[in-house]
């Protein structure tokens, strides 16, 4: 398992003759974003903030993610609970390097903030969308702008299922098509670099929702973080027989509810919040 990512995107390049000059930092071709447009709700640029609903929510996608897809129930929940949604696509499809990302995550929330009079903004992300802001928190200034920070799913301490980045025959076309893949397997020096230290900085509420059957963050408690500040829960746990996955966390209601928990309320998810299981 462990070289299957890997063996996979060696496939692909090989099957369609991609090549891209050393130092590439993404898919050596340019990727589609999201045909489909927006979120149900979301990109409404006109927008304003009300005083029951303070912060602007940007929904963060995942890897081979896009601003739309797999999105559309948890933008539609926090639009019905009056929240002003945004979300963007980043990273060629979330393949490129992470911090760049975070750079691509920091001028639109600039945008958000100019657009909608708001201080701050609240961030939900699936997947690396719920880790790669913590890099805009930690290193580009965002523990001031973001209020809390609700993961679904995030790779926060990586995954042992990327193919070894060490590997001569598949870890240098790893990097190629995928820097964001390379960065996101347990224990690289992304990772290490990003949790060294205080995981949890600055006054941002943080809360990890995690899956049992997460096949892709795996372990699926690598989604968990430590800290004052900081909430991380299983659905399972809440919801027993609630069976998202990885790709399906975003349209769990366990989660969704977990996530509006979060946002409505200063502070992470309350640790005692009982949601109403729905399958």
């Amino acid at each position: 398992m462990r070289l299957l990512l890997g063996a996979l995107l060696v496939s692909l390049v090989t099957t369609l003759g991609l090549a891209a000059p050393s130092g590439a930092d993404g898919f050596p071709i340019p990727l589609p974003t999201s045909p489909d447009g927006d979120p149900v709700g979301a990109n409404d640029w006109s927008c304003k903030p009300s005083a029951q609903r303070p912060e602007p929510v940007i929904i963060v996608h995942g890897t081979i993610g896009d601003r739309k897809h797999l999105l559309d129930d948890l933008s539609s929940a926090m639009v019905t609970k009056g929240f002003c949604v945004f979300s963007l696509d980043y990273g060629n499809r979330g393949t490129g390097d992470i911090a760049r990302s975070a750079h691509t995550l920091k001028r639109f929330t600039e945008r958000v903030l100019r657009a909608t009079g708001a201080g701050k903004v609240s961030m939900v992300g699936h997947s690396q969308g719920g880790m790669m802001p913590r890099y805009y928190i930690k290193f580009l200034g965002g523990g001031a702008v973001i209020d809390d920070l609700v993961g679904l799913s995030p790779s926060n301490h990586g995954t042992v299922i990327v193919g070894d980045p060490a590997n001569p025959l598949t870890g240098p076309v790893l990097d190629l098509v995928c820097r964001a893949c390379v960065q996101q397997a347990a224990g690289s020096k992304f990772l290490r670099h990003l949790n060294s230290g205080d995981e949890t900085p600055g006054p941002v509420s943080y809360t990890q929702i995690s899956t049992k059957y997460d096949e892709v963050v795996v372990p699926y408690s690598s989604a968990f973080l430590s800290g004052p500040h900081t909430t991380n829960v299983t659905i399972q746990s809440s919801c027993a027989h609630d069976i998202a996955e990885h790709v399906l966390i975003p349209m769990s209601q366990t989660a969704i509810a977990w996530t509006l928990d979060a946002l409505t309320h200063p502070g992470p998810a309350r640790k005692t919040f009982k949601p109403t299981c729905a399958y």
